[in-house]
């Protein structure tokens, strides 16, 4: 007869820093990953994709085989099975991340191609299974600490309001660090990236890796995980409704979303019961649609400002960073929103600002400044979309917490394997087989630009409507046979 209390203030700030490390490693890799491989190390453009595949397919094997043991396993000691996983998998991404942005030891401009891909694949799939741990963990709490829909969809704002900040603190210190290096170089060509940029990138990786251990160690003193009591699991559950229903009181008088909350289901669903759900494959889609908007956009950006609009290399730092100052902004609107208008009109209302930059940089392929605007909407746009597709998660586990983290392994596998794909195909189809880009890459990395947003946005939004005609909710047992 327990009713857990509402959630401290204090407690939501360090739950919301414990993706940070993750965030600052994430912006790196999506962001600079290619570029520092491709421009910077002089790999072929194939070899560099394969790396980018290797790592996503690493992190989509390891995100629900990760999600299915968090669930059954129960931690380390009173420790609690999410604290525990997130814990490994920091240790993880520390130990291995500083060596992935930086020159294979013992190597030079001799050494074979795929002598450096055997060195740099240990260190990447190390990574992203650290990453995955603590990715899936980390999720995983939300539906343990709050249960009310726009309780969740406020921690998801928290959470990405650090992701946004962790990004940006990855491009202003890039910038520094690019600033500081031009400021010392009277060299005309220094505005090319090349083998003397190698330094920034291995100090870039390690303010992040010593930045983000700094907030992990917060988020573990301050975050709480809710392990099961003497009352045992059906006191937990009944736990679990009273602490809904307490919230749905407070909320009294509060427009719901447009989407109806999904009740509380007879029994507990376990990992293969999610297969026989048409919700989960609902939001699967949306979910990866919405991955593949945001990270290819991320990852193709810096090579559409070098090669196609062809601006110097500080770029690459200051317009993802005007790109995540507008995300930083939107994302305290998000809660009050969704309030207003519902979780999918609100998504829709990110779409339209993905398509927005679609279209503007479709009509012009040589926009110069203005670039500077296309990056605001692209930003708002992403921020929205990314917010409201997690929030939607959230709600389809609803109660269903004890196999949370399968939902969110296998949303991230769709999401990892679809990326890592989409990587690979366009690195294939690159029109040049050389490290200095030919005139083709100019309108190659225009179009990337305009089908990575506009086209998946369509895509994104056929699984909106999908949701709106059949909205989200969980299939009883007995109706599924």
């Amino acid at each position: 007869n327990v009713s857990l209390p509402p959630l401290p203030a204090l407690r939501k700030l360090s739950y919301a820093v414990g993706h940070f490390l993750n965030d600052l490693c994430a912006s790196m890799w999506f962001t600079y990953l290619l570029v520092f491989y491709h421009s910077v190390l002089g790999f072929r453009n194939t070899n560099a994709g394969v790396l980018l595949l290797v790592g996503q397919i690493a992190d989509g094997i390891c995100t629900p085989l990760i999600g299915y043991e968090s669930d059954r396993t129960p931690g380390c000691g009173n420790y609690g099975k999410r604290k525990t996983w997130h814990l490994v998998g920091t240790l993880s991404v520390v130990l291995s991340f500083s060596f992935i942005f930086n020159q294979c030891l013992g190597c030079d401009s001799l050494t074979p191609q795929w002598a450096s891909l055997t060195y740099f694949i240990p260190f990447i799939i190390v990574f992203q299974f650290g990453w995955a741990a603590t990715q899936i963990s980390h999720l995983s709490l939300i539906p343990e600490l709050v249960t009310c829909e726009h309780a969740k969809v406020e921690l998801t704002a928290y959470r990405y309001a650090f992701t946004v900040i962790a990004n940006i603190t990855v491009y202003a210190v890039a910038y520094l660090l690019f600033h500081v290096q031009a400021s010392g170089d009277d060299d005309p060509l220094s505005d090319a990236l090349g083998p003397v940029d190698i330094p920034i990138f291995r100090n870039l990786a390690l303010i992040v890796l010593g930045i983000g251990t700094l907030f992990s160690i917060f988020f573990h003193l301050g975050t709480t995980e809710q392990r099961p009591g003497a009352t045992g699991e059906a006191g937990g559950e009944e736990a679990r409704r009273k602490r809904m229903e307490q919230e749905e009181e407070e909320e009294e008088g509060e427009q719901r979303p447009l989407l109806p909350r999904a009740k509380t289901s007879p029994s507990l669903l376990q990992w293969k019961c999610w297969l026989q759900q048409p919700s989960f494959y609902q939001v699967a889609l949306l979910y990866m649609s919405t991955r593949l908007i945001v990270n290819l956009s991320q990852t193709y950006i810096s090579m559409y400002l070098i090669n196609t609009l062809g601006l110097p290399k500080k770029f690459i730092a200051t317009i993802p960073l005007v790109m995540y100052l507008s995300g930083f902004l939107s994302s305290f609107i998000m809660k009050p929103l969704s309030k207003l208008i519902g979780k999918c009109l609100t998504y829709f209302v990110g779409l339209l600002l993905i398509m927005a930059f679609s279209y503007w940089v479709l009509l012009d392929d040589r926009m110069g400044q203005q670039v500077y605007g296309a990056a605001v909407l692209l930003g708002a746009g992403s921020a929205t979309i990314l917010v409201i597709s997690l929030s939607m998660t959230a709600e389809l586990i609803s109660d269903q917490t004890q196999s949370g983290a399968f939902v969110y392994g296998a949303m991230s596998f769709t999401d990892k394997l679809a990326n890592g794909v989409a990587v690979m195909i366009i690195q294939a189809v690159h029109p040049c087989h050389t490290v200095v880009c030919c005139p083709a890459c100019v309108w190659f990395y225009h179009y990337i630009m305009v089908i990575v947003t506009g086209g998946v946005a369509v895509i994104a939004a056929l699984a909106l409507c999908s949701i709106l005609i059949w909205p989200i909710r969980i299939r009883p047992r007995e109706l599924r046979n």
